[in-house]
């Protein structure tokens, strides 16, 4: 009989391996893995020349595996090979994730969990590490790394990576089933301007709108969710400050790229073991102060730093960006009420309504939709107070207009027609904007 498949046979493929051969491979793997870091001195190696370090791991696991009689193909070999030299030299089961550039969070929940979030979705991966201890050891070389810590007595922490990707851990007594550590990552090359308008995240109207604003040093804030795209925004909007201008950056973990030549950077410190020496981002607010800025862009605004960013933002230092969590302008202002009377308890609502109404000018309200796209979804203009209700006016909107049958979010970005209060001042600057630029519907699909 030939062996030649016919156009109704289908070519003969390979049997896949059985579920329970798989599992022995994986659990022979993992022996052998834990084995190797159990006789390895992982410091002495990490601080050893790498090819003296390499040369060590592969004699080592060539005896391991003679010993064990292990039937690992070559492929294999060299898979669990590379996979010590990640734990020594790298965060281990983390660095394959981390040299995808498709990935945008890491997700650790346990050792034995762990989840990715590609292309707007989030998953779970078959990655894992050995036990809790190894997962430890990874977050301990994150932390350190920036010089913060995480043991019992201070069993958080935020940190970041060298390439900018902002990093949580939580450990137990407080994280009930062990250690969890997130990881959002962020592209190596930033999201420019034109790249938001490519990825329909804004118009170009918008857009322009936005840059004549900073550049005419408008106070602006970015609101928006968890992952919208907050300081990917941020990041842009601070591209339009001036090369001659004075910046001071304030955050906690330290994430924006700005490529200004006269830029300083501050950020805040954790306690240390005696729980002493922790330095709030209000204290640099006030430090700022007195460095001379002709900007300061703050990461994040989310507690009493509130005030004194108003009172900057009123006292000269006009200009200024930074970004509140909140799911709509309005619920912004809100917050940072709520913000200001965590430091200023005796100020009288008016008051704070007042100061917030008079300090800042642009609210850009940054959502994260159901498909995992990011879009400007609004930006308002403050106007001004009426009796004791803060006055606002929306410039441009994106309104959802339905899901097509494979989950993409159908809508529009339309120019609500108000011509803003604030084109006198922009005009002032010496910009004038044409009045169609606040007219028109974009579809987006």
């Amino acid at each position: 009989m030939s062996s030649v498949a016919t156009p109704n046979t289908p070519a003969a493929v390979p049997p896949r391996p059985q579920p329970a051969v798989r599992q022995q491979y994986l659990d022979l793997k993992a022996n052998v893995h834990r084995k190797l870091l159990n006789r390895l001195n992982l410091e002495a190696l990490a601080s050893s020349d790498r090819a003296r370090a390499e040369s060590e791991i592969r004699t080592l696991l060539h005896e391991l595996l003679a010993e064990e009689n292990t039937p690992l193909s070559l492929g294999e070999r060299d898979t669990l090979f590379n996979e010590l030299l990640d734990d020594v030299f790298g965060l281990g089961p983390l660095e394959p994730l981390l040299r995808d550039p498709g990935i945008s969070d890491i997700l650790v929940n346990t050792h034995k969990h762990v989840f990715i979030e590609k292309g707007g979705t989030l998953h779970r991966i078959q990655t894992t590490f050995q036990d809790d201890r190894h997962l430890m050891r990874v977050i301990d070389r994150i932390v350190s790394a920036v010089g913060r810590r995480v043991d019992d007595s201070s069993p958080m922490v935020d940190a970041r990576l060298p390439d900018g990707s902002r990093v949580n851990a939580i450990i137990p007594p407080l994280a009930v089933d062990g250690p969890l550590l997130s990881i959002r990552r962020f592209p190596a090359e930033r999201l420019k301007s034109d790249d938001l308008v490519k990825l329909r995240a804004m118009t170009q109207p918008m857009l322009e709108f936005l840059s004549h604003c900073v550049r005419a040093r408008l106070n602006a804030i970015i609101s928006g969710g968890t992952g919208a795209g907050k300081t990917t925004l941020l990041n842009v909007l601070s591209g339009f400050i001036g090369d001659r201008e004075r910046i001071v950056t304030i955050e906690d973990a330290a994430e924006l790229q700005l490529h200004q030549e006269h830029v300083a950077r501050l950020e805040t410190r954790p306690p240390n073991v005696e729980g002493k020496g922790a330095v709030r981002q209000r204290q640099l607010m006030v430090n700022a102060l007195r460095m001379r800025p002709d900007r300061i862009v703050v990461g994040e605004v989310r507690g009493e730093e509130a005030l004194d960013m108003l009172q900057a933002m009123n006292t000269g230092h006009d200009g200024s960006l930074t970004t509140v969590h909140a799911n709509t302008p309005r619920d912004a202002l809100t917050r940072i009420e709520t913000m200001i009377a965590m430091g200023a308890t005796n100020l009288p609502e008016r008051a704070m309504r007042q100061q917030i109404a008079s300090a800042i000018q642009l609210v850009v309200q940054q959502t994260r939709l159901s498909d995992g796209t990011r879009k400007v979804t609004s930006v308002s203009e403050i106007t001004g107070m009426e009796g004791d209700v803060i006055t606002m006016q929306e410039i441009y909107v994106f309104e959802k207009m339905g899901v097509t049958q494979d989950g993409k979010v159908i809508g529009r970005f339309r120019a609500t027609g108000v011509r803003p209060k604030c084109c006198e001042r922009l005009k002032a600057s010496g910009i004038h904007l044409p009045a169609d630029m606040f007219e028109g519907v974009t579809e987006v699909r």
